[in-house]
């Protein structure tokens, strides 16, 4: 069964500087590409920091700088590379994550949960689909940052005929380090419920508003035990390694599914 390299990239940010931003990620993530890693991992507004100034710093997709350098840094390193960034469409603004392939196509999920404490709810447009994708054998969940509170939303929800829904869980995200005990307790507590992997990147340093982060980082295993655990507030870039054959085999030992309450949380309705 296949393996899925999965590197976490926890770095502080130039606020509200696309641009700089992504030199920094560039210069930073150096040589890695698909030789050493199958899919790179960047914090949620990798382009800005958790901006509310949606409508200056959105861009159209197809206009969109940090999308576009997102997508080429895929095809340049040959294996996919996702983030969040700000992105305005029809008059609406998304926190939107961007999955990049290596092959030229992208995929995206847009932010459900905005967090209204810092009044993001007042200034983005919530999701209302969620998306799986797919990678070396595994299903992954996307998510962003508040994402991670709700549970139901992140819940397995597989076909009647199916025992899982998807395989892993990512998350990508700016979460204070006032929070830092909620972030690392969450990212493990979604792991064991859902028989997963969980990949949680978050972000270092100090925003323009005076927010400090934290990072801790974690790639958890399906019993919420770290592969990566990194509780500092550095930057870092390291790579963990997901066994699909070890999942399997624990799915199987414990099947704590078999006895799982069955739901579906219906595409585009809000609740």
């Amino acid at each position: 069964m296949s393996e899925l390299r999965t590197t976490l990239v926890q770095c502080d940010l130039r606020w509200e500087d696309p641009d700089a931003n992504c030199r920094m990620l560039e210069e930073e993530l150096g040589e890695l590409d698909g030789s050493q890693t199958d899919l790179i991992v960047l914090p949620e507004m990798f382009s800005t920091g958790f901006t509310m100034n949606s409508r200056e710093m959105a861009e159209p997709m197809d206009e969109s700088r940090a999308v576009a350098w997102i997508q080429q840094q895929a095809i340049d390193r040959g294996c996919v590379v996702t983030g969040s960034v700000a992105v305005v469409e029809r008059e609406n603004y998304f926190n939107r994550l961007i999955w990049a392939r290596p092959d030229g196509s992208r995929v995206h999920y847009d932010k459900r949960h905005l967090f209204r404490m810092a009044g993001e709810h007042e200034r983005y447009s919530m999701g209302h689909e969620r998306v799986i994708v797919t990678l070396k054998g595994f299903r992954i969940l996307l998510s962003v940052c508040y994402d991670l509170r709700f549970p139901v939303w992140l819940r397995q929800q597989p076909a009647t005929d199916e025992h899982f829904e998807y395989d892993a869980l990512l998350c990508v995200a700016n979460w204070p380090a006032p929070r830092r005990h909620p972030w690392r307790i969450l990212l493990q507590a979604r792991a064991i419920e859902n028989l997963c992997p969980v990949i949680g990147v978050n972000r270092v340093g100090e925003d323009a508003n005076g927010m400090a982060y934290a990072g801790d980082s974690m790639l958890v295993d399906f019993k919420g035990e770290a592969v990566i655990d990194e509780p500092r507030d550095q930057p870092f870039i390291k790579t963990g390694v997901l066994s699909r054959s070890e999942l399997d085999a624990f799915r199987e030992k414990f099947p704590a599914w078999r006895d799982a309450d069955h739901f579906n949380v219906a595409d585009g309705v809000g609740f």
